[in-house]
């Protein structure tokens, strides 16, 4: 009767065979029948039966409250399956056995790829929640100044005060170059869609030609 036991080979296969024009256990929505015979098998069906490995996969993407929710009664295991399905195809009427594309079953079948679309909109709305990882570098400059008398300090302030969306100034300190002449050193964090650093060394030069003499990269790594 029905898949026998689907603990064993041969329970399976005959499941592989059943399920292997068919998307559900009884009709085209899942029900308790895919309920009943989806707790008789104690694991997955191996890879070498695919149309029960798909079912079963089907099943189980839905979580134990949805599989409670389910329609239809829970029937006996000897119920469904290749017996059970030829038994039920007796009882039923004989325009029943030859109308098969009645508007019963097309209002099913609507159902069931209505509720396909659904899961996968919401399976692409929650990939799409996922935080968008943003590149960045962490980019240290030399700067250096026209002669020893330019004020650094003051070359600093006015760097720092060069703003734009995706610019963090970090550190800086004052290293010796030669005569006396000091050099600036400063660390910016940059997001790489956002901010490129020749537009802020163009800038530097260009807002402080009478002060600085150069601006070369120091350091550039990716973050």
């Amino acid at each position: 009767m029905g898949f026998g036991d689907l603990k064993s080979r041969a329970g399976q296969q005959a499941l592989d065979t059943f399920v292997s024009d068919k998307s559900y256990i009884e009709g085209f929505q899942p029900s308790q029948a895919d309920v009943v015979v989806f707790s008789s098998l104690s694991q997955a069906p191996p890879a070498d039966l695919p149309h029960a490995l798909r079912w079963f996969s089907h099943i189980k993407s839905y979580s134990d409250s949805e599989r409670k929710g389910f329609g239809g009664q829970k029937k006996d295991l000897a119920k469904y399956g290749p017996a059970g399905d030829s038994k039920a195809a007796d009882d039923d009427d004989d325009d029943d056995d030859v109308d098969l594309f009645g508007s019963d079953d097309s209002e099913e079948e609507a159902e069931a790829v209505a509720l396909k679309e659904k899961r996968l909109a919401e399976y692409a709305a929650k990939k799409a929640k996922k935080p968008a990882v943003i590149a960045k570098s962490n980019i240290v400059l030399d700067i250096k100044p026209m002669d020893d008398e330019t004020d650094m300090a003051d070359v600093e302030k006015k760097v720092r005060e060069i703003t734009k969306d995706g610019l963090l100034w970090g550190a800086a300190k004052l290293v010796p170059v030669a005569f006396g002449i000091k050099k600036l050193q400063i660390a910016m964090v940059v997001e790489d869609d956002k901010v490129s650093v020749d537009d802020i060394t163009e800038k530097i030069e260009e807002d402080l030609e009478d002060f600085v003499q150069s601006v070369d990269i120091h350091l550039f790594q990716k973050i």
